[in-house]
């Protein structure tokens, strides 16, 4: 567990599940992402979350909200996949009520901070598709570079998919 003066920062637990499919089912959060997810993709996307905690000792972790204790979306670490496959991908997700509030920021700082305490990965990477500017407007204020070749068309995405386009950024250990 990672705590922040606002946050928690934890594995996953089973009453996650109702909360993190109302974030998965809402268009607005998956517009950059793909469509609303039904109950049992959302499902099947925190099993692969807890799959990976169990795997590698870390995952993209449920994020609380310390006052209230909501689950407002999830930031944390995965082993990526290609095109960065072998290499430490961050990633984050929050609910709309939960934008623009600096939770992002605080979270993704505190998961970097992990990282480098924790794993021996010489740089972490995140993607995003070239219209999500508040996703890639974070990684920039991470102080993450954008990887000049590390452009690439996302593998399960069909020709022609508006999201299928991504661009890599990273940060190098400190």
């Amino acid at each position: 567990m990672i705590e922040t003066e606002r946050l928690i920062i934890r594995p996953w637990r089973e009453r996650d599940r109702a909360p993190y499919f109302a974030l998965n089912a809402d268009p607005e959060v998956r517009r950059y992402l793909g469509p609303a997810q039904c109950r049992a993709e959302s499902d099947a996307a925190l099993d692969r979350q807890e799959a990976a905690q169990a795997a590698h000792g870390h995952c993209f972790w449920a994020l609380d909200r310390r006052g209230d204790g909501a689950l407002i979306g999830f930031c944390g670490l995965l082993s990526g996949k290609a095109p960065i496959e072998g290499k430490v991908e961050i990633g984050w997700r929050l609910g709309r009520a939960y934008w623009q509030q600096g939770y992002a920021r605080e979270a993704a700082e505190a998961c970097l901070a992990w990282g480098w305490a924790n794993l021996s990965a010489p740089a972490i990477y995140a993607i995003t598709v070239p219209a999500n500017t508040a996703s890639w407007g974070l990684m920039e204020r991470l102080g993450m570079q954008r990887v000049p070749d590390g452009d690439f068309d996302y593998p399960e995405l069909p020709e022609g998919d508006p999201l299928r386009q991504h661009i890599t950024y990273a940060i190098d250990r400190p």
